[in-house]
């Protein structure tokens, strides 16, 4: 890759070129914002590292409270020491995107980054960014979570494409995402796999992990990790967990992240499984995070929908073995019987996996691990980013 300080050619026939300012549109701290925060960070990092000035426009005000499901948008972390982070953007606020489009009209980055995860967010961006292009030199490139929503709400449609007309390209980390995005746009667009989460310090051993949660490293683990809503299919997990094979190997469950749904709606399968489930159902810190990965034998995510995970890049991050269930991306990245198992999203499905893992050790699980990791850096990824910068002149 050409040095950015440089500029990177962008077309070899008229030399335009993207120089080294760039912009990230997204959630940062102080927001929780889930993995997407945590993303942006570490992204903006990498850009740095290659020698790019970046800024993160993150949100003042993100979700209204009566939208936000979880307890509160806020973290109590510190602030990432060598970023630099504008908490500016009013999710609601009409003026305020006006506002802010014209501030980033006018400092004229060479390009922007912006993320795209729920249509809600469509009538901010999407005005922001037709305000931006109006400077007639920022490329504009949409990182899509989704683009069809896990949970359907009126005017989804409509909101994604008045997002989508001011972008020049997208980049999806799902190849059931770019499928959708190829129903509504001819724009240029590329899939690459979700990169490492790498942030989250070095792994454990189980004897360390335990001793902090106050567990049994002597007895078995499965991991349910992030935040709790019905499209990621805890009830499915909690259902299989009574199988007979399962109650004989003594397994137990880790649930770690907060209820984004009503908790009561899983007490009665809670219950039944006596005290085979652990619960740490509060927000989990980053740097808390290695302590329940590390914990785990198993990362079980028994999706009922879905696109891509971050959750499957911190297993990678700790080489903790997988299950997934066979919805949008998540088996694309999990290579069957190398780093885990790919299960039908029911229950029967998923309580077959997980035998199977305990039952049949998988050969040479350590050596499988290392090697598809390495699929997932953070280099290759800005490289696909910044092809598809020339892609869209």
């Amino acid at each position: 890759m050409a040095n950015p300080k440089k500029s990177i050619d962008l077309d070899n026939q008229n030399q335009q070129t993207l120089r080294s300012k760039i912009i990230i549109i997204g959630s940062a701290h102080p927001l929780r914002g889930g993995g997407i925060a945590t993303f942006n960070e570490r992204l903006a990092e990498v850009l740095q590292q290659q020698g790019y000035d970046v800024t993160i426009y993150s949100f003042s005000l993100q979700y209204p409270s009566f939208l936000f499901p979880g307890k509160s948008q806020f973290t109590d972390e510190p602030a990432p020491s060598n970023l630099n982070i504008r908490s500016v953007i009013n999710s609601i606020n009409p003026f305020n995107w006006l506002h802010v489009g014209k501030e980033l009209k006018k400092l004229k980055p060479d390009l922007v980054i912006v993320r795209y995860w729920l249509p809600f967010m469509g009538p901010c961006l999407g005005t922001i960014l037709r305000i931006v292009k109006k400077n007639k030199h920022t490329k504009i490139i949409c990182i899509a979570d989704n683009i069809i929503p896990h949970e359907h709400r009126a005017g989804d449609k409509f909101f994604t494409q008045y997002f989508i007309k001011p972008v020049d390209a997208f980049i999806s980390m799902s190849k059931d995402v770019l499928k959708d995005l190829k129903t509504l746009t001819d724009k240029p667009s590329a899939y690459t796999p979700h990169p490492l989460y790498d942030n989250y310090g070095e792994a454990l051993t189980k004897l360390e992990a335990c001793a902090k949660l106050g567990l049994d490293a002597e007895k078995k683990y499965l991991l349910f990790f992030g935040f709790i809503r019905k499209y990621k299919g805890l009830d499915l997990l909690l259902e299989a967990l009574q199988d007979d094979r399962l109650k004989q190997l003594e397994i137990e469950l880790i649930i770690a992240g907060e209820f984004y749904d009503n908790p009561h709606e899983y007490d009665t399968q809670i219950q039944a499984l006596s005290n085979r489930v652990k619960l740490f159902t509060q927000f989990i810190p980053n740097d808390e995070v290695r302590y329940y990965f590390g914990a785990a034998d198993l990362v079980v995510q028994p999706y009922r929908t879905a696109t891509q995970s971050g959750i499957t890049q911190v297993a990678y991050h700790f080489e903790k073995p997988m299950i997934v269930t066979r919805v949008g991306g998540l088996q694309e990245v999990v290579p069957e019987g190398q780093v885990g198992f790919v299960a039908e999203p029911n229950p029967s499905s998923i309580a077959d996996a997980i035998a199977k893992f305990f039952e049949n050790p998988i050969p040479n699980l350590e050596e499988n691990m290392a090697i598809e990791k390495k699929k997932y850096s953070w280099e290759v990824f800005i490289e696909k980013l910044l092809n598809l910068a020339k892609q869209s002149n």
